[in-house]
């Protein structure tokens, strides 16, 4: 199968990521004395680099003591202990030279953490199980505050690879659906919209360590392709919900391109079949269509209230994203 991208395109973009994934990525980890040792244990497995790129400076704070931030950190970690008065004012130090810093805590009261840390809530992470606590919470953590270092985060630690293969579907997602939702040509938005879906599979299969090369086109290709059928619905669909075509195409970029980010982590995380998702992609967009052949023209214009993913879930049950990882 031939794609709507120049391949050239797809080359450039891989050598790109390829440099993103080499971009050195400095953690500090500052940690109480008396943290307790499931989360130390935790931390401790997590922060492995796999490079030389990732670097790691590991302090243990004692009380009256403030440790020295440096200024070149991507951020800060801290880990609380029963009451975290030795670390505040190491975590102060971090925010009068804006260093991002999360403090990591197991107690059940984020609120109450924050406060007695003088911390800013929402850098204050606390979860009783500490491998939630570092591989959900401080994974997103550091993929909301570290947006440039993405790939090299993934690289390094196998930890961050779901939270950053996440959250580039999500954002490739909304994109196509800005795409399907303004474009009015005909098929103008097909090229813009596998070029993202492409980008965002290389950006997966970087995440998760892959090498960037030839074999991957083959890949792409099969994947990608299903892409073409969930288009034409949308054209398709035009015609039966006057006003709404937008709503639809919108729904069908969103939800198509979740489907397809979903199953590519899938696929590097258990080795599933990547190419048989195009199959199962032709096979959702005739369901649609067929779900919207059959409504009547109040049915089809009440079920596409707001465009986007409503567009779609509203006329053929979609997998939420969770369940979409198994499922599709």
């Amino acid at each position: 199968m031939r794609l709507p991208v120049d391949p050239r395109d797809l080359m450039r973009t891989g050598t790109q990521i390829q440099e993103e994934r080499e971009r050195p990525v400095r953690i500090a980890v500052f940690v109480e004395m008396d943290t307790p040792e499931e989360l130390l244990a935790t931390v401790q497995s997590r922060f492995r680099p796999y490079t030389a790129n990732a670097v790691l400076h590991i302090e243990v704070t004692e009380p009256g003591t403030k440790l020295v931030v440096d200024p070149s950190a991507d951020a800060v970690v801290c880990l609380i202990g029963s009451g975290g008065a030795s670390i505040a004012g190491s975590l102060a130090e971090a925010r009068e030279r804006a260093v991002p810093a999360a403090a990591l805590s197991v107690a059940e009261d984020p609120v109450a953490t924050a406060e007695a840390l003088g911390h800013p809530y929402r850098d204050t992470l606390t979860n009783p199980d500490a491998v939630h606590l570092v591989d959900i919470e401080l994974g997103e953590w550091l993929v909301d505050r570290l947006p440039g270092k993405h790939l090299s985060l993934a690289h390094n630690y196998e930890f961050m690879r779901r939270a950053v293969a996440v959250e580039r579907v999500k954002n490739t997602a909304f994109q196509n659906a800005l795409i399907g939702g303004i474009v009015l040509i005909p098929g103008a938005d097909l090229p813009l919209m596998t070029a993202n879906q492409s980008k965002m599979l290389l950006q997966i299969a970087a995440a998760y360590g892959e090498q960037l090369g030839a074999e991957r086109w083959k890949e792409l290709a099969g994947v990608v392709g299903g892409a073409f059928a969930l288009r034409a619905v949308a054209r398709q669909a035009v015609a039966f919900i006057p006003g709404f075509g937008w709503a639809v195409k919108a729904g069908i970029g969103y939800t198509g391109t979740i489907g397809m980010g979903y199953a590519a982590i899938k696929y590097f995380e258990h080795g599933a079949d990547l190419g048989d998702l195009q199959t199962r992609l032709e096979e959702y967009g005739r369901q649609v269509m067929n779900r919207v052949r059959s409504m009547s023209p109040r049915e089809r214009k009440s079920a596409l209230p707001d465009g986007q993913q409503a567009a779609l879930e509203s006329s053929v049950s979609v997998p939420a994203e969770e369940s979409s990882v198994g499922d599709v």
